[in-house]
């Protein structure tokens, strides 16, 4: 009998695919489905990405290029890092990985042991926990709060700190809330931090471009005391459309970028040739998909929030980022993973419970607006007769 480390025995996953591999079931038998699960743009990436690309192959870039990324993709985000965020960053200390997840995979990998504490947001990114337990650590979560606007507390976070946490893993904008945490608190946080200087931070910014009513994306990267143990998570996946291409990059300390780079080269080589040639457009390129892509978020997120908030026993606090919706469905009487799972299969709404995210996703359902208007107001519609249905 075949005999794994028991390690494999902790992993997890995210279970929006099941969802969507549900959703796409019952699609192909002749359902009428619409997807409010899944956390990928419902745009075209833009066409002269995809040109880039295709050039990078006629062009002969079909061989390895180096481990951390070819230098121009590295050079172009440490440019379009201070362009956007008024921050320096050496071309030097960014890796290019094939995806965002792969960030996360590195820096849990580096600092989770037995013994060790790694705390990170709940209801966050289901990754962060699953990471965490396969390294042997204790995952700890930090509890995220409605009544905080989905925004993390640097009080709260700062209290759960003991001498074996090792890493501090913080996202805004959120998955799957949408809160975004306002400077103020990210002042405090860093401040308290230097009680603390042996404990890393992973600074999940991949949202980092989608926040609205005039808030500004506030980066870790913009504080000089915690560079020298902060890694930046980022990419190309949400801002331009290109979940599928696997495109993401690192910034690293100086430290710590090695041995990254030393990861890369044990389990995936390089990224993509001419992938990287795309995100290279996408950077350099024009910016108007962006922002209009952004524009439209913005639109769906006021029918979406009006919508949820006319439905029979949920409240919706409005996000200030990303593209989702994190309504609060106590009032429905319904657990959150069997409503979530009740509405797929009844009423043909794909959502996921916030169970999914962690302890405190109870009570929750996500709610993604990455897709059309027409097709959201459709599903609030069957939401809400399902729920008046289920009341009588």
């Amino acid at each position: 009998m075949l005999k794994t480390v028991a390690s494999f025995d902790r992993i997890g996953e995210e279970n929006a695919f099941a969802v969507l591999a549900r959703a796409t079931t019952l699609a192909a038998a002749g359902r009428d489905i619409i997807n409010l699960g899944i956390g990928q743009p419902d745009f075209r990436t833009p066409d002269h990405i995809v040109e880039a690309a295709v050039k990078a192959l006629r062009d002969g870039h079909h061989g390895y290029t180096p481990a951390t990324g070819i230098l121009p993709l590295r050079e172009a985000v440490a440019a379009d890092i201070h362009k956007r965020l008024s921050v320096e960053v050496d071309p030097d200390l960014v890796l290019i990985v094939p995806g965002g997840k792969v960030t996360m995979f590195m820096a849990i990998l580096m600092f989770g042991e037995p013994g060790a504490e790694i705390l990170y947001p709940d209801p966050g990114f289901p990754i962060y926990r699953s990471m965490i337990e396969f390294t042997g650590a204790r995952p700890v979560p930090v509890p995220i709060r409605e009544e905080n606007d989905f925004a993390f507390s640097a009080e709260e976070t700062l209290a759960l700190i003991t001498p074996r946490t090792r890493l501090l893993i913080l996202n805004s904008p959120a998955n799957p809330t949408g809160g975004v945490t306002p400077k103020e608190e990210i002042d405090k946080l860093v401040a308290g931090l230097a009680r603390h200087p042996d404990v890393a931070v992973m600074s999940d910014e991949i949202y980092g471009q989608m926040t609205y009513d005039g808030l500004e994306h506030r980066t870790l990267l913009a504080y000089p005391d915690i560079r020298d143990r902060l890694i930046l998570l980022d990419g190309w996946s949400k801002t331009y459309a290109m979940t599928g291409w696997r495109m993401g990059y690192s910034v690293w300390p100086r430290k710590l970028h090695d041995y990254a780079r030393k990861l890369a080269v044990n389990s995936y080589s390089c990224v993509n040739a001419a992938a990287q040639f795309a995100g290279l457009a996408a950077l350099e390129g024009p910016q108007d998909a962006v922002a209009d892509m952004v524009a439209e978020f913005d639109r769906r997120r006021s029918v979406v929030v009006e919508g949820l908030n006319g439905l029979p026993g949920i409240s919706c606090r409005t996000p200030k980022g990303a593209f989702y919706a994190f309504p609060n469905i106590k009032e429905t009487g319904w657990q959150a993973k069997p409503l979530a799972s009740a509405l797929l299969e009844d009423a043909g709404v794909a959502t996921i419970g916030g169970p999914d995210f962690g302890v405190h996703g109870e009570g929750y359902i996500r709610v993604s607006y990455a897709n059309s208007t027409e097709n959201i107001r459709r599903a609030i519609n069957s939401m809400g007769e399902f729920l008046t249905a289920k009341a009588a």
